[in-house]
Protein backbone atom coordinates (compact mmCIF):
# COMPACT_ATOMS: atom_id res chain seq x y z
CA UNK A 1 0.00 0.00 0.00
CA UNK A 2 1.53 3.45 -0.68
CA UNK A 3 1.61 5.76 1.86
CA UNK A 4 3.68 8.93 0.42
CA UNK A 5 3.95 10.54 -3.15
CA UNK A 6 6.61 12.20 -4.41
CA UNK A 7 6.31 15.02 -7.45
CA UNK A 8 9.21 16.31 -9.20
CA UNK A 9 7.69 20.08 -10.19
CA UNK A 10 8.85 20.62 -13.50
CA UNK A 11 7.59 19.33 -16.38
CA UNK A 12 5.15 16.47 -14.07
CA UNK A 13 2.67 18.43 -11.79
CA UNK A 14 3.32 22.18 -13.06
CA UNK A 15 3.62 22.71 -16.80
CA UNK A 16 6.87 25.26 -17.09
CA UNK A 17 8.20 23.33 -20.58
CA UNK A 18 7.80 26.57 -22.79
CA UNK A 19 8.79 29.02 -20.24
CA UNK A 20 12.13 26.84 -19.83
CA UNK A 21 12.63 26.58 -23.80
CA UNK A 22 11.88 30.37 -24.29
CA UNK A 23 14.32 31.16 -21.42
CA UNK A 24 17.13 29.29 -22.72
CA UNK A 25 16.90 30.41 -25.94
CA UNK A 26 16.98 34.40 -25.07
CA UNK A 27 19.55 34.39 -22.84
CA UNK A 28 21.54 31.82 -25.10
CA UNK A 29 21.42 33.62 -28.31
CA UNK A 30 24.38 35.23 -28.84
CA UNK A 31 26.46 32.32 -26.37
CA UNK A 32 25.48 29.32 -28.56
CA UNK A 33 25.78 28.72 -31.62
CA UNK A 34 22.50 28.45 -34.27
CA UNK A 35 20.70 26.53 -34.36
CA UNK A 36 19.63 26.37 -30.95
CA UNK A 37 15.97 25.17 -30.05
CA UNK A 38 14.06 23.06 -28.12
CA UNK A 39 15.23 19.78 -29.73
CA UNK A 40 18.61 20.59 -27.99
CA UNK A 41 17.10 21.60 -24.71
CA UNK A 42 14.82 18.96 -24.22
CA UNK A 43 17.69 16.50 -23.50
CA UNK A 44 19.21 17.75 -20.52
CA UNK A 45 15.75 18.88 -18.78
CA UNK A 46 15.58 17.19 -15.29
CA UNK A 47 19.11 18.34 -14.15
CA UNK A 48 20.11 21.55 -12.50
CA UNK A 49 20.00 24.65 -13.71
CA UNK A 50 23.79 24.93 -13.81
CA UNK A 51 24.37 22.01 -15.38
CA UNK A 52 21.89 22.87 -18.55
CA UNK A 53 24.44 25.89 -19.00
CA UNK A 54 27.23 23.89 -18.80
CA UNK A 55 26.29 21.65 -21.26
CA UNK A 56 24.89 24.40 -23.45
CA UNK A 57 27.93 26.91 -23.24
CA UNK A 58 30.92 24.88 -22.66
CA UNK A 59 31.64 26.79 -19.63
CA UNK A 60 32.43 25.83 -16.42
CA UNK A 61 31.29 29.16 -14.46
CA UNK A 62 27.73 30.22 -15.87
CA UNK A 63 27.01 32.20 -12.88
CA UNK A 64 26.24 35.02 -14.84
CA UNK A 65 24.00 33.04 -17.13
CA UNK A 66 22.20 31.35 -13.91
CA UNK A 67 21.33 35.12 -13.14
CA UNK A 68 20.32 36.15 -16.24
CA UNK A 69 18.08 32.99 -16.38
CA UNK A 70 16.53 33.47 -13.07
CA UNK A 71 16.16 37.05 -14.10
CA UNK A 72 14.10 36.64 -17.35
CA UNK A 73 12.64 33.67 -16.43
CA UNK A 74 10.78 35.77 -12.83
CA UNK A 75 9.67 38.23 -15.85
CA UNK A 76 7.86 35.66 -17.90
CA UNK A 77 6.65 32.86 -15.39
CA UNK A 78 3.71 33.88 -13.98
CA UNK A 79 1.99 34.20 -17.74
CA UNK A 80 3.28 31.43 -19.14
CA UNK A 81 2.96 28.55 -16.39
CA UNK A 82 0.04 26.05 -15.24
CA UNK A 83 -0.56 22.94 -13.82
CA UNK A 84 -0.96 19.45 -15.85
CA UNK A 85 -4.28 18.29 -16.03
CA UNK A 86 -5.91 17.14 -13.16
CA UNK A 87 -3.38 18.05 -10.82
CA UNK A 88 -5.08 19.66 -8.40
CA UNK A 89 -7.78 17.43 -7.95
CA UNK A 90 -5.45 14.65 -7.24
CA UNK A 91 -3.11 16.44 -4.77
CA UNK A 92 -6.26 18.00 -2.71
CA UNK A 93 -8.28 14.35 -3.01
CA UNK A 94 -4.43 12.75 -1.86
CA UNK A 95 -3.84 14.75 0.73
CA UNK A 96 -7.90 14.55 1.84
CA UNK A 97 -7.40 11.05 2.14
CA UNK A 98 -4.43 10.92 3.95
CA UNK A 99 -1.19 10.08 1.80
CA UNK A 100 2.12 12.25 3.11
CA UNK A 101 2.86 14.43 0.12
CA UNK A 102 6.01 15.93 -1.28
CA UNK A 103 7.99 17.93 -3.64
CA UNK A 104 11.69 16.89 -4.89
CA UNK A 105 12.78 19.66 -7.24
CA UNK A 106 15.91 20.78 -9.02
CA UNK A 107 14.72 24.11 -9.02
CA UNK A 108 15.81 26.64 -6.07
CA UNK A 109 13.56 27.30 -2.93
CA UNK A 110 11.92 30.87 -3.72
CA UNK A 111 10.99 29.56 -7.56
CA UNK A 112 9.28 26.57 -6.32
CA UNK A 113 7.75 27.98 -3.02
CA UNK A 114 5.85 30.97 -5.76
CA UNK A 115 4.44 28.08 -7.74
CA UNK A 116 3.26 25.93 -5.58
CA UNK A 117 1.19 28.99 -3.81
CA UNK A 118 0.22 30.28 -6.88
CA UNK A 119 -1.81 27.33 -7.65
CA UNK A 120 -2.71 26.30 -3.61
CA UNK A 121 -0.62 23.08 -4.18
CA UNK A 122 1.74 24.47 -1.42
CA UNK A 123 0.02 23.51 1.81
CA UNK A 124 -0.71 20.21 0.91
CA UNK A 125 2.82 18.99 0.65
CA UNK A 126 4.38 18.38 3.96
CA UNK A 127 7.55 18.65 2.81
CA UNK A 128 9.49 20.25 -0.12
CA UNK A 129 12.88 19.27 -1.09
CA UNK A 130 14.80 21.60 -3.31
CA UNK A 131 18.29 21.64 -5.30
CA UNK A 132 19.61 24.05 -2.33
CA UNK A 133 18.80 21.26 0.06
CA UNK A 134 20.55 18.73 -0.80
CA UNK A 135 24.28 18.26 -1.38
CA UNK A 136 23.54 16.04 -4.34
CA UNK A 137 21.09 16.78 -6.95
CA UNK A 138 18.89 14.23 -8.71
CA UNK A 139 19.94 11.58 -10.49
CA UNK A 140 21.71 10.52 -6.84
CA UNK A 141 18.84 9.08 -4.38
CA UNK A 142 19.59 11.92 -1.74
CA UNK A 143 16.74 14.76 -2.29
CA UNK A 144 14.51 11.70 -2.93
CA UNK A 145 15.58 9.70 0.87
CA UNK A 146 15.98 13.24 2.38
CA UNK A 147 12.15 13.89 1.42
CA UNK A 148 11.60 10.87 2.66
CA UNK A 149 12.91 10.81 5.98
CA UNK A 150 11.25 14.13 6.17
CA UNK A 151 8.05 12.54 6.54
CA UNK A 152 8.98 9.42 8.15
CA UNK A 153 8.14 7.47 5.65
CA UNK A 154 9.61 3.81 4.11
CA UNK A 155 10.94 4.15 1.02
CA UNK A 156 8.78 0.59 -0.08
CA UNK A 157 5.64 2.44 0.74
CA UNK A 158 6.69 5.73 -1.31
CA UNK A 159 6.40 6.06 -5.35
CA UNK A 160 7.88 9.20 -6.65
CA UNK A 161 6.37 10.84 -9.72
CA UNK A 162 8.55 12.16 -12.28
CA UNK A 163 9.33 13.27 -15.85
CA UNK A 164 12.62 12.59 -15.95
CA UNK A 165 15.31 9.69 -16.28
CA UNK A 166 16.86 11.99 -13.44
CA UNK A 167 13.48 11.36 -11.19
CA UNK A 168 13.68 7.71 -12.30
CA UNK A 169 17.11 6.75 -11.23
CA UNK A 170 16.64 8.99 -7.91
CA UNK A 171 13.94 7.13 -6.86
CA UNK A 172 15.04 4.08 -7.83
CA UNK A 173 18.61 4.22 -6.18
CA UNK A 174 16.41 5.33 -3.23
CA UNK A 175 14.53 2.11 -2.93
CA UNK A 176 11.12 3.87 -3.70
CA UNK A 177 8.63 3.22 -6.43
CA UNK A 178 9.84 5.30 -9.88
CA UNK A 179 6.73 6.63 -11.79
CA UNK A 180 7.28 8.14 -15.11
CA UNK A 181 4.93 10.51 -16.29
CA UNK A 182 3.94 10.08 -20.20
CA UNK A 183 3.46 13.66 -20.79
CA UNK A 184 7.27 14.06 -20.31
CA UNK A 185 8.60 15.86 -23.32
CA UNK A 186 11.39 13.12 -23.44
CA UNK A 187 8.46 10.31 -24.25
CA UNK A 188 7.85 7.38 -22.69
CA UNK A 189 9.80 5.50 -24.77
CA UNK A 190 12.85 7.41 -23.10
CA UNK A 191 11.57 7.07 -19.52
CA UNK A 192 10.98 3.41 -19.99
CA UNK A 193 14.51 2.89 -20.91
CA UNK A 194 15.46 3.69 -16.72
CA UNK A 195 13.32 1.05 -15.91
CA UNK A 196 10.13 3.00 -13.51
CA UNK A 197 7.85 0.74 -11.82
CA UNK A 198 5.17 2.76 -13.22
CA UNK A 199 3.95 4.94 -15.76
CA UNK A 200 0.62 6.77 -15.75
CA UNK A 201 -0.78 8.66 -18.63
CA UNK A 202 -3.38 10.77 -16.79
CA UNK A 203 -2.35 12.01 -12.99
CA UNK A 204 -5.48 10.60 -12.22
CA UNK A 205 -4.11 7.27 -12.63
CA UNK A 206 -2.33 7.65 -8.95
CA UNK A 207 -5.74 7.14 -7.56
CA UNK A 208 -4.96 2.99 -8.65
CA UNK A 209 -1.84 2.99 -7.44
CA UNK A 210 -2.68 4.51 -3.51
CA UNK A 211 -5.85 2.05 -3.52
CA UNK A 212 -8.61 4.74 -4.24
CA UNK A 213 -11.23 4.80 -6.92
CA UNK A 214 -10.63 6.77 -9.86
CA UNK A 215 -13.81 8.74 -8.68
CA UNK A 216 -12.44 9.69 -5.46
CA UNK A 217 -11.79 13.15 -7.15
CA UNK A 218 -14.92 13.62 -8.65
CA UNK A 219 -16.22 14.08 -4.99
CA UNK A 220 -14.71 17.61 -4.84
Amino acid sequence: MIRTVLFDLDGTIIDTNDLIIETFIEILKDVVPAPFNREHIIPSMGLTLEQQLQIFTKQDDVSDYVTAYRTYNRTRHDEMVKPFPHVNEVVHTLAEAGIQLGVVTTKVRESTGRVLRMFELWDKMGTVVTVQDVTHAKPHPEPVLKAIEALGADPATTIMVGDSPADIQSANAAGAISCGVAWSLKGEAELRKYEPRHIIHDMRDIYALVGLERSAGEKR
